[in-house]
């Protein structure tokens, strides 16, 4: 090491004399080179790291945007994401208990609800008779193509096709359903909602495949905060969560673009991760509050359609029945994750 610091130290010199002594601080040995005028200083091992460190972060400094986007996650995204959650939790649990214990100056729906007639209350709850249906459908069909080689075959391959038809038939399932007029009994409308609910346990079979703990843990969570959530709308004044019709709009679609690109990054790099992050964490915020958006207008819509025109408890069902099956989607991805950080 000596001998290639002083081959380095060969420059030329104004004047011959040269005077070298060695001087030990601590680890970094230091060859000095003193002249007339002139002092020369070469750091070895210790500060030559330092050195490189130095160039390390100013390398780094002048990386571009891609290359930024690309580098791995420092996990700060997944720290951000848990804390935006926890953060709603906290408000959600506040508001349960400012509208639960009638601390509004305002009415809210439960009590409200005295004054119903028995067709409102026939509505509501035939709505959430088919919202509960849809529930044990989907658990069901999922169970069952879960048990089947073939379909797990054909709903495990990594295809575009797969994953395209998938969406292609849950999308026009629902369409479809939507679109037929509603009459009670059994008729084409309970058909094509039954074939929508089944096209969705399809599609959710493969995630049995985490194993029956974290789906029964998953399960059981999705219970509490859909309970939890719904209690809130019905403690809440009438009108208080319609309001948000515009700004769960807008968020939908972060959470639709995040959802999409994370498909193409992975959560590994820095935008992969941040993408993740809004997807599974804004996503669970994000339906919450569309769950709140949606009771609210089931029971406006039950109150204020008149006695002998139509009212579509199937159609109003299908909004919740959404809201509750990406809970549970991301709440059983947190789970399978650990309850946070990064996917395994």
């Amino acid at each position: 090491m000596l001998s290639q610091v002083c081959r380095m130290a060969c420059v030329p010199l104004r004047s011959p004399e040269v005077i070298s002594r060695f001087q030990h601080l601590g680890n970094s040995i230091k060859l000095q080179l003193m002249c007339p005028g002139n002092l020369r200083s070469f750091k070895t091992d210790a500060t030559l790291k330092a050195t490189e460190k130095h160039f390390i972060r100013r390398a780094k400094e002048r990386l571009g945007i891609k290359e930024r986007a690309m580098q791995p996650t420092s996990g700060a995204p997944f720290a951000i994401g848990q804390g935006f959650l926890a953060g709603a939790s906290l408000l959600g649990m506040g508001a349960l208990c400012y509208y639960g214990l009638g601390m509004s100056s305002e009415p809210g729906t439960l009590e409200r609800s005295m004054m119903w007639p028995q067709y409102v209350r026939d509505r509501i709850h035939t709505t959430y008779t088919y919202f509960g249906g849809s529930i044990i459908l989907t658990a069901a069909v999922a169970a069952a193509a879960f048990r089947s080689p073939a379909m797990m075959n054909l709903m495990m391959k990594n295809s575009w096709l797969v994953m395209g038809g998938s969406l292609v038939a849950m999308i026009g399932s629902g369409m479809v359903c939507r679109s037929i007029p509603y009459s009670p009994g059994f008729g084409s409308k309970q058909l094509a909602w039954m074939v929508h609910s089944g096209i969705v346990g399809v599609v959710l079979a493969p995630m049995c495949m985490l194993g029956g703990p974290i789906m029964l843990r998953a399960a059981m969570m999705t219970a509490g905060v859909v309970g939890g959530l719904s209690t809130l709308a019905v403690c809440a004044p009438s009108e208080k969560f319609l309001n948000m019709g515009g700004p769960l709009a807008i968020g939908f679609g972060v959470v639709l673009a995040s959802s999409i690109g994370s498909m193409f990054l992975p959560p590994t790099t820095a935008l992969g991760a941040g993408l993740f992050s809004i997807s599974l964490y804004g996503g669970l915020v994000l339906f919450s509050a569309f769950l709140l958006y949606d009771t609210q207008r089931i029971i406006k819509q039950a109150e204020i359609v008149p006695l002998g025109y139509e009212y579509d408890p199937v159609n109003a069902s299908i909004s919740i029945y959404l809201d509750t099956i990406n809970i549970f989607i991301r709440i059983a991805q947190i789970l399978a994750m650990g309850g946070g950080g990064r996917r395994k």
